[in-house]
């Protein structure tokens, strides 16, 4: 499997989008084949959350976060990304939850973020007035959403490798 980039001619929503969706695509990749033990093994000792399953429930919260609580202004409950009275981190706490879970659970909040994103101009701004970063474009968050996934997706290419030796172009 290879993930796809945009067309190089595609207009900017369709590269924006298509850019977020590839990346996706690679968290999605780096979890195939992996145990259920290496997914939750910590391979980095000053970053013990920083697990293959960790990764995707950040990711999953984070999607929750921008398209949902910050663009469409809905109610932040249930992300633990803003719940107080959790600790730092709170979503990448997910020793007893299956991978195969998490990453339905992902594939859902990225299949409405996609809803979100079709509902909006580039230039609309986030409805939520809680939060300064309510205020973001959605041209700002899907740049946003590239970097931070993206980011990720070098984190898990270490850590799949660290975890069990398993390697990839991307």
């Amino acid at each position: 499997m290879t993930p796809a980039r945009p067309a190089y001619d595609a207009d900017e929503r369709t590269q924006l989008v298509g850019w977020l969706d590839m990346q996706r695509e690679i968290i999605r990749w780096k979890c195939q084949g992996v145990s259920e033990e290496d997914a939750h093994r910590s391979v980095l000792p000053t970053s013990p959350l920083m697990t293959l399953a960790g990764v995707v429930s950040h990711l999953r919260w984070v999607e929750h976060c921008w398209f949902q609580v910050m663009l469409n202004g809905e109610s932040a409950q249930g992300n633990p990304q803003f719940d107080q009275a959790l600790p730092d981190d709170a979503e990448m706490l997910v020793d007893a939850i299956p991978l195969a879970q998490l990453l339905e659970e992902y594939e859902r909040e990225c299949e409405s973020s996609n809803k979100t994103i079709a509902a909006y101009a580039l230039d609309d701004i986030g409805r939520n007035r809680d939060f300064k970063s309510g205020s973001a474009s959605l041209r700002w968050i899907l740049l946003h959403m590239i970097e931070e996934t993206a980011r990720h997706a070098g984190h898990m290419d270490t850590i799949r490798e660290l975890a069990d030796g398993t390697k990839g172009y991307y």
